[in-house]
This record gives C-alpha cells, sequence and structure tokens, in this order.
C-alpha cells in the first residue's frame, strides 16, 4: 500500500522547489501528467513481449516548468539567449504502480515442473514515488512557440529522480511443507535456480536517471497538451524486490512510460 507520509515529505519538498524558484523572476507552468507504463524487471525474461506487455501499470504526476524565456517580476520577455529560448526546468512528484507475475514460455501451461508451479505461484506488485528534475530542450524558439508561431513544439529530456519503492511479493506455490504454503520468507516457495535472499520486498530507496522525448501542444495562450515517452533506469534492481541475478535479468530494474499532461501557465 501507499505510504502517505512519504508521499506527504515528497510534496513538501516539490512544493518547496517552487517557493525556491517563485523568487527568480522567471516564468512558471504547473501541470498533471498520467499515462500507462511498462516495468522491466526480474520478473519474466527480459525482452519476451508477453511479459514486457503484461507487466505493464500506470503513473500519475504533477509538474511544474520554470520557463527561462519569460519573466514574471515585470512581464516581459528575458534577454534573448540561446538558452533562455531553447530549455525549460523540469520538477516533478509523481507515483506509479505495476502489477507483477513471470508470463513467456517458462510457465506454459504445458510446463508441470516444480520449478513451472513456483514462478506461476510468485506474483508482486511494483509501487514508486518519485521526485526529481529534467532539463529540457526545444529545438524551435519557445518564444515563437508562445506566440503561435506554431502549434507544436517537439523537446528531448534528461535528468535524475530520486524514487522511494515500496514493492510487495505474495506466493501461492503448494510447497510438501504445509506450514511453508505462501511463506514469502522461505527461499524453498520461490524458483529453485534463485540463490537464497533473492526475493526481498523491503521498501528502500534509490536514484535514477531519467531521459525522453516529446511534443507539446498549444491550445490557448495559457495552456498546452502534452505528449512525453519516458525511459526511466534505477540504479537498484530491488526495486520490484526480485534481484535473481540470473543472466536472463541482469540488469537493474527499469521502466519507459507514455504519459499525456495539461501544462498550465501559470504567469
Amino acid at each position: 500500500m501507499l505510504n502517505l507520509k512519504y508521499l506527504a515529505c515528497g510534496l513538501l519538498l516539490f512544493l518547496s522547489f517552487q517557493t525556491v524558484f517563485a523568487q527568480l523572476g522567471f516564468s512558471h507552468e504547473l501541470g498533471v501528467i498520467a499515462g500507462p507504463l511498462q516495468f522491466r524487471s526480474d520478473y519474466g525474461v527480459s525482452d519476451d513481449s508477453e511479459t514486457n506487455f503484461g507487466n505493464s501499470g500506470f503513473g500519475i504526476g504533477i509538474v511544474h516548468y520554470l520557463n527561462f524565456a519569460y519573466r514574471a517580476d515585470c512581464n516581459c520577455y528575458t534577454t534573448d539567449t540561446f538558452f533562455n529560448d531553447h530549455f525549460k526546468l523540469r520538477n516533478e512528484l509523481s507515483y506509479n504502480k505495476t502489477n507483477l507475475e513471470h508470463l513467456g514460455k517458462w510457465v506454459d501451461p504445458n510446463r508441470n515442473t516444480v520449478e513451472a508451479n513456483q514462478l506461476r505461484g510468485h506474483k508482486g506488485i511494483a509501487e514508486n514515488i518519485d521526485i526529481g528534475t529534467q532539463l529540457e530542450f526545444f529545438p524551435l524558439s519557445i518564444r515563437s512557440f508562445q506566440a503561435f508561431g506554431y502549434r507544436f513544439a517537439p523537446f528531448a529530456s534528461l535528468g535524475v529522480h530520486y524514487t522511494y519503492f515500496t514493492p510487495e511479493v505474495s506466493t501461492t506455490y503448494a510447497n510438501p511443507d504445509p506450514t511453508a504454503v505462501g511463506d514469502v520468507t522461505d527461499p524453498s516457495n520461490f524458483y529453485s535456480a534463485w540463490a537464497p535472499g533473492s526475493v526481498d520486498a523491503s521498501p528502500g530507496s534509490t536514484w535514477s536517471v531519467v531521459t525522453g522525448a516529446g511534443v507539446r501542444y498549444k491550445l490557448d495562450k495559457l495552456s498546452d497538451l502534452m505528449l512525453d515517452f519516458r525511459f526511466q533506469y534505477y540504479f537498484s534492481d530491488w526495486v520490484d524486490g526480485l534481484n535473481h541475478q540470473l543472466e536472463s535479468n541482469k540488469n537493474n530494474d527499469w521502466l519507459v512510460w507514455v504519459n499525456i499532461g495539461y501544462i498550465y501557465y501559470l504567469d
């Protein structure tokens, strides 16, 4: 279950960013984002389409932009430099959740081995709170976009996020020892090729690198629609509560997220 204490702390930190940025005189934008995602984890086999589409979740978030092209304190444009006219700073507080299970050939209904049953019984949840900053680059002029010189403004982004993760794990595997059925602390309930300790649903935190590309569509003077495609790579392999360290999934956890947003210009 989502820990509201950590969500509240993230929100307070997010609002603190806005207070600091408000003192700089640049204009501000505030928006909401939401959309489906694929969580690429140690469940299933990497690059397997059934696994990737089956282990899909959803994310939502609040975003704040610092617009360097316009000053809020004087209701005027800033100095016309390349940076001011082509970059925005994006601050974000977001949440995502994905139900996870083992899919693909190793759990095919025709397989009736102990190992296949162990994999079929193993389920999990990846649940994450993110807060971070990205720098967005707009190849076209931000000033011209705001002045309706064109309706579409593509962009690319790169940044760093801090993630608090609270994974969950369960199993329905009927271990021959009746006292161990469903026991998530008993390694014998999970895939026998994994080393003991490969399953650990303890909450934790990590950093991640975020990069993406998208486009904005100008609705009116004070609002845009946004389509954003994101890749996020965590600096931990425990975000999903599973780290079996086999060659089939030797990378850290990561996700791809397609989100749609509504952005409102505050100044």
